[in-house]
């Protein structure tokens, strides 16, 4: 069975960010994986530190992240989605990538603080994943919920290829919505016809099955254009593909990301080239 992946290190946003992925996985029909790294050095007292204690440390935290995916899934009403528990030693991007290796993960899921949605993300664990891990990734703003019929926004210049890992969770996430309808906002510093007319071919064929509104921002500012689409027009999950050297990608990495993504958006799904 497919799995849907979430980060947990306990926090809130975490929790909000497991709840997300357990309506998503109903949805889906998808597994969850609630996955924790401990710190190489967590647990550790130089004074006291012998094996049985750490081995007792380490038996503690995988019996309280069983009983923390399991507490989520009965507040959420969603005891059916079957639900896996992964506690193992080592950085957060070595414990994910050694899970995701050889197994059917579609998504992971990361929760970040922040009222207006992505907030706080530059620095923290979720722009670390992003940054150097290939996997599509969905980053959950505190207290937002998988809406029934989610609308899906994909912000693009047309410069980039999707993996074909990415272009199945992008259908993964259409199924999800119910409607399969997406959004498509064209982003770019110069407006070139036969660039734009290629990219949404290129985008019909990638998505042959889904009912695409192509949009194009006028403001000369990409950061001001976005947030006028998303304020006019409702989006649950803006899509962005990272690639160095494209505009969505200067715009993920720099301040503005903050103001792009507001409250009105409940998920930020990140592809890759």
């Amino acid at each position: 069975m497919k799995q849907i992946l979430v980060a947990t290190d306990f926090s809130r946003s975490a929790a909000n960010a497991m709840a997300y992925a357990l309506a998503m996985a109903k949805t889906l029909k998808m597994e969850v994986i609630a996955i924790h790294a401990i710190h190489p050095t967590e647990g550790i007292n130089n004074s006291t530190y012998n094996a049985i204690f750490i081995e007792s440390y380490y038996k503690n935290k995988r019996a309280a992240l069983k009983e923390w995916a399991e507490k989520i899934s009965e507040r959420e009403g969603l005891t059916e989605i079957k639900v896996s528990t992964i506690c193992d030693v080592g950085f957060l991007k070595t414990v994910i990538s050694k899970y995701i290796q050889d197994r059917p993960v579609e998504l992971l899921v990361m929760g970040v603080t922040g009222s207006t949605g992505i907030n706080g993300i530059v620095g923290s664990n979720a722009s670390m994943v992003v940054t150097k891990m290939r996997i599509p990734t969905i980053i959950v703003p505190l207290e937002s919920n998988f809406p029934s019929f989610p609308i899906i926004t994909l912000a693009t210049d047309y410069e980039t290829k999707l993996s074909a890992k990415d272009v199945n969770a992008l259908n993964e996430m259409l199924r999800a919505s119910g409607t399969k309808k997406m959004q498509v906002l064209y982003v770019a510093d110069k407006t070139d016809e036969a660039h734009i007319q290629t990219g949404e071919r290129t985008i019909r064929e990638l998505l042959p099955h889904t009912e695409i509104e192509f949009n194009y921002i006028n403001d000369n500012s990409a950061p001001n254009g976005i947030m006028d689409f998303i304020k006019s027009n409702h989006t649950d999950i803006l899509c962005l593909v990272k690639h160095h050297h494209n505009i969505i990608y200067r715009l993920f990495t720099s301040s503005t990301v903050n103001q792009v993504i507001n409250k009105s958006v409940k998920a930020i799904l990140v592809l890759h080239e």
